[in-house]
């Protein structure tokens, strides 16, 4: 599908890439990897076309669709949520404008062979809107914007309203929705929640397209792409298989890399010291200008980066009581609206608990609570003995002293540590050589944030509380970061939606959703089987309560029921009456529908334009009638649920 043919590129005078020459397939799911810097997401907008390769070139089918979803992007202004994303799928605005030019120039035209040219236009458009389900699309918009998170009271409120995260969301709503042949996604995962994630998951996985993407999310990674696709020494080397696969090739290739460089080394060093030796014996001159040339052109082994071997450790804190944070009837809301209420959490010291749930139910503000960044409404949180708390989140970059040095940064909150130790753990959150001396005002937001997590890692808290850690995190600096929190001997809270980050960290789970909150004594994978045993025990939940039922006495049992058919009867006459008057306007106004749908397609009504104009208004008409009736439908069958869940509880 597209061919990348004797591609370069350079920066700062050095190749990131050079001669790549690979070839991108229909429905291939690829993952971008490669070290920081080594230019994954230049690759990324060369293919999407914003930047230009020194050399080769990108061949590309002529009508192709790429979809980019950037780390960096304009905030969105102008529109409400539902119509920013409708209006940037290109089969919505080209069919609009295309309709609404062609029925202006049948209103102008005078000459019949015009009309007829018009008009054969119109019935080609019609044609084509019924082959898109054009009149479904509003439907797959409200399914992608409510897989992604958002609630349905967002539709209508301005773009502007979001925060960077939801905006995010909304550009990869506006990608997933347009037709694309091929999805460019640089680092997707950021600003998802865990529920948000799997369906962005399963999407991605019956995407018929292709993908690539660059993510630090290897739980993510694995489950979407069948290849890997690595920079490494400016080279770009395609590995069938996920992350996992590829990190199987690539250990076996660094073994050789290292076996080949030490090799190399022997040689280089058994050449200098004949060099060294024989340096100023004339006898010698030529044999030592020839071993002086075998080493200018040596094609030098670089080793890769050994992640692996960096281990930091967190300081040793000092021990706090059995319990550091007792919360008891916890509460916080914003005017009338309660995030949470009724909210009841011991931890216990050494707990390293991970916070789960959509976005919204309430973890950065729990997190925050416990931190004493924020003030709880109602309730009590007690602190227990010797307890000393450090907290992360993202904003807590914000308050860095932007005039002074990363080093002096780091050096303040451990005036003991030598600089050494500074620089190791600056080095393993990617500050490296001179960029320790960065002012921080000069820094990115994600530079930022890891300066931010560096001073963490430095406190001598043993309640330690972060809030999505790893979003501008490789996943080299997660690994590091990952073993200083396991071998951490304080109490910790994560608040994360990356499960292979957070799995072999946790061991426990609290859950905050829709209000309700679970506490789940085991990690990850416990939880993750505990609520897939939840689901299964309410679907089979009917069957065990008829099983119940058959232990009573049946004639009680009848008289029970008959008295409850009599009260379900009374309360739901009118309501069923009304719901049969509904439905049969509905199937009355169904059928209208669809004869005007084909009317509108047919050329002896599209070809009379005021003929038209009414159909098309009375087309209208009879959708906003159905849209009322449907909503009528919708509230008389919630009531009739409701009757039946109370009477069946009545039951029980």
């Amino acid at each position: 599908m597209i061919d990348l043919l004797n591609l370069s590129m350079q920066f700062g005078g050095e190749y990131l890439f050079e001669n790549v020459n690979l070839k991108i397939n229909r429905e291939d799911k690829i993952s971008l990897v490669g070290a920081n810097g080594t230019g994954k997401t230049t690759l990324l907008k060369i293919l999407y076309g914003i930047e230009q390769p020194e050399e080769g070139i990108v061949q590309k089918p002529k009508n192709i669709k790429i979809g980019y979803l950037q780390q960096e992007f304009a905030e969105l202004k102008g529109k409400l949520l539902f119509e920013e994303v409708r209006s940037s799928i290109p089969v919505i605005s080209e069919i609009e404008k295309q309709d609404d030019k062609l029925h202006t120039m049948l209103d102008a035209a005078e000459d019949e062979d015009e009309r007829e040219k018009i008009l054969l236009d119109l019935g080609e458009l019609n044609h084509r809107k019924e082959e898109l389900d054009f009149y479904s699309l509003n439907s797959k918009i409200e399914k992608t914007l409510m897989g992604l998170g958002f609630k349905e009271s967002d539709f209508n409120r301005a773009t502007t309203e979001f925060s960077g995260g939801w905006q995010m969301r909304i550009q990869l709503a506006k990608i997933l929705l347009s037709d694309n042949d091929l999805i460019l996604l640089d680092e997707p995962t950021n600003h998802l929640d865990i529920d948000s994630l799997q369906w962005l998951i399963d999407f991605l996985k019956s995407f018929k397209g292709s993908i690539l993407l660059v993510s630090h999310d290897k739980f993510f990674v694995n489950q979407i792409t069948n290849k890997t696709l690595e920079i490494f020494n400016t080279k770009v080397t395609f590995y069938n298989g996920n992350y996992d696969a590829y990190l199987n090739f690539k250990k076996e290739r660094d073994e050789q890399l290292r076996a080949q460089y030490e090799n190399q080394q022997r040689k280089i060093k058994d050449t200098q010291r004949f060099i060294e030796r024989f340096r100023y014996k004339s006898t010698k001159a030529r044999q030592v200008q020839s071993r002086i040339k075998q080493i200018e052109k040596l094609d030098m082994i670089e080793l890769p980066d050994s992640e692996s071997e960096i281990r930091i450790r967190l300081p040793d804190p000092p021990r706090s009581g059995a319990v550091p944070v007792k919360i008891e009837n916890l509460a916080k809301s914003y005017g009338e609206k309660f995030v949470f209420d009724k909210l009841d959490l011991e931890l216990e010291r050494g707990d390293k608990i991970a916070f789960l749930g959509p976005n919204g139910a309430g973890k950065t503000t729990l997190a925050k609570i416990i931190a004493q960044r924020l003030k709880p409404t109602s309730g009590n949180i007690e602190f227990g003995y010797n307890t000393f708390v450090s907290y992360y989140a993202q904003e807590v970059a914000e308050d860095l002293n932007l005039d002074k040095d990363v080093i002096d940064t780091v050096a303040e909150i451990a005036p003991d540590a030598t600089i050494g130790q500074l620089r190791t753990i600056l080095g393993s959150f990617l500050f490296t050589d001179d960029d320790v001396f960065k002012k921080v005002k000069v820094l990115s937001g994600g530079e930022k944030s890891r300066v931010a997590l560096s001073k963490i890692l430095l406190t001598k808290a043993n309640l330690i509380i972060l809030d999505e850690p790893t979003n501008h995190l490789d996943i080299a600096s997660k690994s590091i970061l990952q073993k200083a929190l396991l071998d951490f001997d304080g109490t910790l809270v994560i608040v994360s939606h990356d499960v292979d980050f957070i799995k072999p960290i946790a061991n426990k789970v609290f859950e905050i959703r829709d209000n309700k909150k679970q506490l789940y004594f085991g990690g990850i994978d416990y939880y993750f089987l505990k609520k897939s045993e939840l689901e299964e025990s309410e679907s089979s939940a009917n069957k065990s309560n008829v099983k119940e039922k058959e232990t009573l006495n049946r004639k009680e049992q009848k008289r029970i029921e008959a008295e409850l058919r009599q009260k379900k009867h009374k309360e739901t006459k009118n309501l069923k009456s009304e719901l049969e008057r509904i439905e049969a306007a509905i199937t009355k106004d169904e059928e209208l529908k669809e004869i005007l749908e084909k009317e509108l397609a047919d050329s002896s009504v599209y070809s009379v334009p005021k003929l038209a104009k009414d159909k098309k208004h009375e087309y209208e008409s009879v959708k906003s009638k159905l849209e009322n009736l449907y909503n009528k439908w919708t509230d008389i069958t919630e009531q009739l649920e409701e009757i039946e869940v109370r009477l069946n509880e009545e039951l029980n």
